[in-house]
């Protein structure tokens, strides 16, 4: 230990420490309640109680080389490691009943207390739960709620974009060591991500893809949010794993139903009979949320009449020359096309997120409609 300087010390027996084969954060925890400072933990292993003895032999040798390489990689700008008595540590984490003993954070480490909406679904989605994920994550991100996800393919990646592409912010929570980017594919996606958001992990640097560890950093997708939201899952999914742990943290769960005869919508159907609140735009989860923090959110403040939230939303002038065509009767997609003069992917995209907004609702046969009064 003689190669670390005092301020590198407590960090670097916590690193070791955590490397430990069979030390989890609870054990990492218990061993640090019994010592003064962390490197008490390797001067005398053998003092320890109630620890098993391959753990105790394994404190005699720790990998200090391992360490230094993780410290050198930490000292760059904006990665971070933190434990349980940073004041950074995320307080909504701190309240599950098993958070990590260390979080690994590349990128802005503040966000990790700021509001949160996990949004989760199947890594095959339908394009439409892939459309729907990237609309409900743009829109929420506009009204400052940080969108947190797991980094996987399918709806995960789409939420990621979505609060992308409206500047907002994103936290991944990945399975692997912060040093590994996992499906490879999303490299560049993980990279915009840490530009302006985070990824985080509680896996030591190196950590390869295991499937068991995905089950794991669920709960911290999770933890870290106020609620979660689930878009197309199938009944036996990660995303119900996680969706089950928030209502184990006592933390709201949202649903947003699909067609019986989709595979995908069952997951969320069992969700919503089991408690789940069903959504059907971006608004019902802001309210929800604006109720639990006892605040409302700046999303929120809309004009008071349909009218007059057609003019003032920051619609752009494609927006208000599509909502001068939609009145209080049905109106057929292919007519809005016609009389708009836009293409028909933008009138869909802009049908989806008036829909999203609450202010459109859409009819069978491809018919739209303004909501409300």
């Amino acid at each position: 230990m003689h190669r670390f300087s005092a301020s590198q010390l407590s960090l670097a027996c916590q690193l070791a420490l955590q490397r430990i084969p069979g030390v989890g954060p609870a054990t990492f925890n218990k061993l640090l309640q019994q010592v003064h400072q962390p490197a008490d933990i390797f001067q005398a292993p053998s003092l320890l109680k109630d620890v098993d003895p391959k753990i105790v032999s394994a404190l005699q040798t720790p990998d200090w080389e391992q360490v230094e390489r993780d410290l050198e990689w930490l000292s760059a700008d904006n990665r971070h490691v933190i434990d349980q008595q940073h004041h950074l540590y995320p307080e909504l984490l701190q309240q599950i009943p098993d958070p990590p003993a260390l979080l690994y954070v590349q990128g802005d480490i503040n966000l990790l207390n700021n509001w949160q909406l996990a949004i989760v679904g199947s890594r095959n989605p339908t394009a439409s739960g892939s459309d729907t994920a990237f609309e409900f994550a743009r829109y929420l991100a506009q009204g400052d709620i940080v969108i947190t996800s797991g980094l996987a393919t399918g709806i995960d990646a789409a939420a990621h974009k979505g609060a992308l592409a409206a500047s907002g912010k994103t936290i991944a929570v990945i399975g692997t060591g912060l040093d590994r980017v996992y499906p490879a594919s999303h490299r560049n996606l993980a990279h915009h991500i840490a530009e302006g958001g985070a990824i985080v992990s509680e896996f030591p640097l190196g950590t390869s893809p295991k499937a068991e560890n995905f089950p794991r950093r669920n709960r911290i997708i999770s933890g870290l949010s106020l609620g979660t939201l689930v878009v197309e899952a199938a009944v036996k999914s990660g995303s119900l794993i996680t969706a089950r742990m928030a209502m184990e943290q006592s933390r709201e769960v949202f649903a947003i139903p699909g067609s019986i005869h989709n595979p995908l919508s069952r997951g969320c159907h069992q969700l919503i009979r089991e408690g789940a609140k069903l959504v059907e735009t971006a608004n019902d989860i802001i309210e929800e949320l604006g109720a639990i923090a006892g605040v409302v959110p700046q999303a929120l403040e809309k004009p008071t009449s349909l009218e007059q939230a057609s003019v003032q939303a920051e619609l752009d002038n494609d927006y208000q020359l599509l909502f001068e065509f939609l009145g209080y009767d049905p109106i057929h997609i292919d007519i809005l096309i016609d009389k708009s003069g836009l293409t028909a992917d933008a009138v869909s995209s802009m049908l989806l997120l008036l829909e999203l907004q609450g202010q459109v609702a859409s009819l069978p046969g491809g018919r739209y409609v303004r909501a409300g009064t």
